[in-house]
Order: C-alpha cells, then sequence, then structure tokens
C-alpha cells in the first residue's frame, strides 16, 4: 500500500481525474451500470441487492418477511409481513402468520387457547379461549372445554351424573342431573367443603358439589375441595389479572370481563396463570439502542419514524427485529510495517479499530517463494485485544517480476500454498492483496490468480480482501485491474481512494479531493461491486507542493497528519476555502517559494465517513497508523 502510482499499460501512468457524471461515463464508453439500487431483506438480514426492481421484487418473493428497500433512501417499496398471527397462550411460530384472517383462523382453530391477532389494531380479532367446562363428577379433561353452551351441551349428554360450569360466571349452568339423584346426593357424606382463601366456616360443608359451587359463587376467590381426596374440584378464583405496563390494577374471574377493563387503559395486558395472553400494545415497537421511544400499528408509520434515529430498530412484541439502521461501519487500519512494537503502539494510539493489517507477506520472487516476516505473538496480542487480523500480502510493487510470476502457473500455486497455509497456522481469518504497479497486459493473469487464490483460501476458511486503485470508468478496461471481475471473486475490496494528486503529478492539488472520493464509490458501485463488500481507503497525509514565484511546480514531499499542526504552527498560514476538492487549501510562503498542500484533519475524515454511511458500504480503512494523532479516533468511534 504505497504513497505514489500504479502501471496502467506497460509503459502508461495516468493521474485520477473528478468523475462530472459516472452514469454519462459509463454510458460514452459501451459500459453498463451496474450499481445496486435496490436491497432485498428477510426481517432485518440482507439477502441480495439488485439493480433492476423487478428482479429484487421478484426475488424478494421466494422468501417470507421479505422486503426490497430503495439503498439511498432505506424507503420500503415492497413487503410482505404477514397482517395477522396466531398465538397459542402466550406462545407464537414463525410459520403461524398470514396475509388473510381466514388462513389464520383456520391455523388457530388447530389449538385450544389460541387466538389471531391483527398486527395492524390491537387486543384479538378472534380466540378460542373456552367459555365452558364439562365435568362428570369431580372428572374434567382438557377436550371438554368449548367456546358456546350448545357445544358443551352436545358433549355432557354422551355421559351420566355430568354438569357444566359457565368460565365466565363460574355459575352451574346445566346438568343431566335428576331432581331424586339431586335430593339423594345431599343426604349422603358431607364431603366437599368451601375456602376463601385459608378460610373455611363451619356451614361451608356438602354433600352435594353443586349445594357447594353455589356457596362458593357467594365469595369471590373461592375453592372446593374434596376433604377425602384434599382435591381442589372447583374454584372461582381470579385468574385473569390486569397490568398496565408494569403496574398491577385488577384481577377477574372472567375473561370477558378482564377484558373489557383492560380495554379502557392504555399499554395494558391480561395475564393468566404467568402467561400474557392479551394486550393492546402496538405491534410495532421503535427502540433507539435498548430504549423503547416509539409504538406503532403499522409499518409504514413505524418506519417514518425509525429513520429519524440513529442506532433504532422496529421490532415486534416478541423482539423479532423487522429493520434497523443499528449497522455500524468497519473501521480498517494498515500498519505499514511489520514490527510487533510498533504495530502494538499503533493500535493502542487508536478507539474503534476492528480490523488490522501488518505488512506480514510479500512475494520474494518470480519462483514464487514468500517472504514471511509475520508474528504468531504480535498476531495474538492482537487477537487478544479483539481485533481482527487480516495480514497484508504485496508484490514488491515491480511489474517486471509480477509479470514474470503471473506466467508461471506452478509458481502462483507454489506462492498460493504458501501463503494460505502459513496464515492458517497463524490463525488469522483473512489476507489483504495489495499488488500495484502491474502491466496492463497481465489483467487476464492478474484476475485468473486471484479467483485461484481465494478459491484456495476459502476451501480453508480465509476471507480474501484486495486493495484496488480508485481508477476510472473511462481506461478501467486499460488498467490491469478488472474491477467488475475482481469483484465478484474477493469478499472486499478496498479503494485506495488516494493520490488523485501524487508523486510524479505535474501540477499542485489535493491528495483525494471529497468530490473525487465520492465519485469513485459510485464507480465502483457501477461495476457492479456489492456495498457490502466495498472498503473505503482514508489518507491520513498530505503532498505539499513547492512552487516558484512564477507559479511553476519544483517538487513536493509527502507530510503525515500527525504532523500537519506543528507545521501549521511554525509558518504564517493563509487559509482558503477550495470547493473543487471540498478542502481547505493551506498556503505559505518561505525562502521565495509558496508552498501548498490541501488540508487532511479530522474534519475531512469524518466527511469520508459521511460518504461512506452516505454509500452504505462496508467500512472505510486508513492508509495508514501511525499517521495520525490519537484525538482522531474518538471522532471515528463516534461517527462510525
Amino acid at each position: 500500500m504505497k504513497i505514489g502510482k500504479w502501471m496502467l499499460t506497460g509503459s502508461l501512468l495516468l493521474s485520477m481525474t473528478i468523475p462530472q457524471a459516472v452514469l454519462a461515463a459509463g454510458a460514452a464508453n459501451g459500459t453498463t451500470d451496474k450499481t445496486t439500487k435496490y436491497r432485498v431483506y428477510q426481517y432485518n438480514q440482507v439477502l441480495m441487492e439488485f439493480a433492476n426492481y423487478k428482479q429484487a421484487e421478484a426475488f424478494a418473493r421466494g422468501f417470507s418477511n421479505s422486503y426490497v428497500e430503495e439503498i439511498g433512501t432505506r424507503k420500503w417499496l415492497w413487503n410482505n409481513f404477514p397482517r395477522y398471527q396466531v398465538y397459542q397462550l402466550d406462545a407464537t411460530l414463525p410459520e403461524w402468520q398470514f396475509a388473510s384472517l381466514d388462513a389464520a383462523i383456520a391455523e388457530a382453530k388447530k389449538w385450544s387457547n389460541a387466538s389471531v391477532r391483527d398486527l395492524q389494531s390491537t387486543g384479538w380479532v378472534w380466540n378460542n379461549y373456552p367459555r365452558f367446562q364439562v365435568y362428570q363428577n369431580e372428572i374434567t379433561l382438557d377436550s371438554w372445554k368449548f367456546q358456546t353452551l350448545n357445544d358443551a351441551i352436545a358433549e355432557a349428554k354422551k355421559w351420566g351424573g355430568a354438569h357444566i360450569i359457565d368460565l365466565n360466571n363460574r355459575k352451574w349452568v346445566w346438568d343431566n342431573i335428576s331432581d331424586d339423584d339431586k335430593k339423594s346426593l345431599r343426604t349422603g357424606e358431607l364431603m366437599y367443603k368451601v375456602f376463601q382463601g385459608t378460610f373455611s366456616a363451619d356451614n361451608w360443608e356438602f354433600a352435594s358439589l353443586e349445594d357447594a359451587v353455589n356457596e362458593a359463587l357467594k365469595w369471590g376467590n373461592s375453592t372446593v375441595v374434596n376433604k377425602n381426596t384434599k382435591k381442589t374440584v372447583y374454584s372461582n378464583l381470579k385468574t385473569y389479572k390486569v397490568f398496565q405496563n408494569d403496574t398491577f390494577l385488577q384481577d377477574f374471574t372472567s375473561l370477558d370481563e378482564a377484558a373489557d377493563y383492560a380495554k379502557l387503559w392504555g399499554h395494558a395486558s391480561i395475564f393468566m396463570d404467568g402467561h400474557k395472553i392479551w394486550n393492546n400494545y402496538a405491534s410495532y415497537q421503535v427502540f433507539q439502542n435498548a430504549s423503547l421511544i416509539g409504538e406503532y400499528k403499522n409499518l409504514p408509520d413505524a418506519l417514518n419514524y425509525s429513520v429519524q434515529y440513529s442506532n433504532s430498530s422496529i421490532q415486534t412484541l416478541e423482539h423479532r427485529i423487522l429493520w434497523d439502521n443499528l449497522k455500524k461501519l468497519q473501521v480498517w487500519g494498515w500498519n505499514g510495517l511489520s514490527g510487533g512494537d510498533s504495530i502494538k503502539s499503533q493500535v493502542n494510539n487508536t478507539i474503534g479499530l476492528d480490523v488490522d493489517s501488518p505488512s506480514y507477506f510479500e512475494l520474494a520472487d518470480a519462483a514464487g517463494n514468500l517472504k514471511d516476516s509475520s508474528n504468531p505473538d504480535t498476531v495474538n496480542w492482537l487477537q487478544k485485544n479483539g481485533y481482527t487480523v487480516y495480514p497484508l500480502v504485496s508484490n514488491q510493487f515491480n511489474a517486471s517480476l509480477t509479470t514474470q510470476f503471473l506466467a508461471d502457473s506452478a509458481a502462483q500455486d507454489k506462492f498460493i500454498k504458501s501463503l494460505v497455509d502459513r496464515s492458517v497456522q497463524l490463525g488469522v481469518p483473512g489476507i489483504n492483496i495489495d499488488f500495484e504497479s502491474l502491466a496492463g497486459s497481465d489483467r487476464n493473469a492478474f484476475t485468473a490468480f486471484i479467483s485461484k487464490l481465494t478459491t484456495y483460501a476459502h476451501s480453508r476458511s480465509l476471507v480474501i480482501s484486495i486493495d484496488l486503485p480508485r481508477g476510472s470508468v473511462k481506461w478501467n478496461h486499460l488498467s490491469a485491474f478488472d474491477h467488475e471481475k475482481l469483484g465478484g471473486i474477493v469478499d472486499y475490496v478496498v479503494i485506495m481512494a488516494y493520490d488523485q494528486f501524487y508523486r510524479g503529478s505535474t501540477s499542485a492539488g489535493s491528495v483525494a479531493g471529497l468530490p473525487w472520493t465520492d465519485g469513485g464509490i459510485q464507480e465502483f458501485l457501477s461495476y457492479g461491486i456489492p456495498r457490502d463488500k466495498i472498503i473505503l481507503g482514508i489518507p491520513y497525509y498530505v503532498r505539499e507542493w513547492k512552487l516558484d514565484s512564477a507559479g511553476a511546480l519544483q517538487s513536493n514531499r509527502t507530510v503525515l497528519m500527525k504532523d500537519i499542526p506543528a507545521l501549521l504552527a511554525s509558518k504564517t498560514v493563509k487559509q482558503t476555502w477550495d470547493s473543487t476538492f471540498g478542502q481547505y487549501r493551506m498556503e505559505y510562503q518561505e525562502g521565495g517559494f509558496t508552498y501548498v498542500f490541501w488540508m487532511e484533519d479530522a474534519s475531512t475524515v469524518k466527511a469520508r465517513l459521511d460518504i461512506a454511511k452516505k454509500y452504505d458500504i462496508a467500512g472505510v480503512a486508513a492508509w495508514r497508523l501511525g499517521y495520525d494523532q490519537s484525538d482522531l479516533w474518538t471522532m471515528i468511534l463516534q461517527n462510525k
């Protein structure tokens, strides 16, 4: 990852130019814009991206709980989230979601204690909680619970000595016991005792279960106990408890009465035996991080509200995330060296860094030998401290060496096996490929090499990232880097979005103007490279240009970002805004010469982070660690 230029053909060296219209440039050169504009999700998980809307919708229709989102606005263009959901008590399943009420009811009828919720409303739209229960004396079964009295009677008639309890008021409402049998029962043993809590009166003992039930009805929260078996054979306990949020309001014997009461309160729920079986919460809850900030009865309203807040999500009442903007940019950093102490020092200067890339590997010669500067102890230290390690492998930036290497299949095989096997041995999860200064004539050979390397690396579960020049769609076909094909092969593509004006430039300019940087992402997207593969390279340096009194360029030098404050403090600097580059132009006079550079500081780094987030790409990468000030990283952590 050198600071400098790269070879486009065997002898052609070009600097970058700012694209005025990426699409127009593509059309002018006969290329097709493959920028993905639509993203398909299932719940909040990305499935695929498409440039064509019809393809996106057709793909999304193959999945449940999916939607098509316009990437730039995060606006939903289509979704198939269900309207109705079935519950058994408070449990539900992913397959219990339906577009139509009829389909939901058909499923709910298969289960006892089931309900159907209209997700665009509150409470229930259908339920089969039982209203009547059949008994044969003290015996009852779960299957003897019914919604209608007629259904209960039909079952009770199959059994002698049967009776029915209305579960809403707990009354004995029907039986097939004759009057003579009832008289006979009342002359028997006083085996049924009524309790209210633990209290029972002397006259609360009965030979007839019906009499005991009628007495119990006079007293709230009472039970009837068989004195011989010690079993509770009847109760009118207030089993339905109404809450508002976490505050208990009142309890009821009747489910219908509990529901009528709960409807009087906002954010109310009904619990039965510890199960939240009813609530009037809005179906879609909006969270910012872990804090509930809004509730909505429909998804469009929830989405319109959510997008106004960072780190927000839309969740179901079961806390299934349907949508979120929790994504954080990955932050990569190259070390530019391999020494363990230097790497530790660089990394310790950061906060918010996710991926570290030590310069561990190099193509040693055309025969495919590997120069290995890796250090297992440093890798272990980095990983123990939470960093992902993707060692960098380079080609010495030597065009002729690389041409010879790419012409030798055996040399490639040797190099690939040594590189991948050593990476696996180190325990790193991936490799960063940084082959630069390639001859344009090696375009196809280089692509084939990367394909071969990636195939073997993937077989060993390694991630492959590749660093590619910012380039231009106007002349990409002349370069050694087939961005479109390479983007389809590897796992990450890092845009080296710097050296717009480089060491060999014949005029002064920014090392990475913001419009040029923005256009670079547009162009990489236009190649069809998925957003979640793209990493934006960020320069932590400037190029200072020395001009004579006539304005002619004399020389230039690299100034590291960390050294800029001291430089500015030691000079009388004129600062002017340059809208061409979207940066401040810094100028001072010394010894009859004019020195000029375009500012890189926390504000320009933030602007680059904002560009990365605008296009919803995977992350950013700093060239390089060690060029930075520690306070820069506080801003990065807060804005990643």
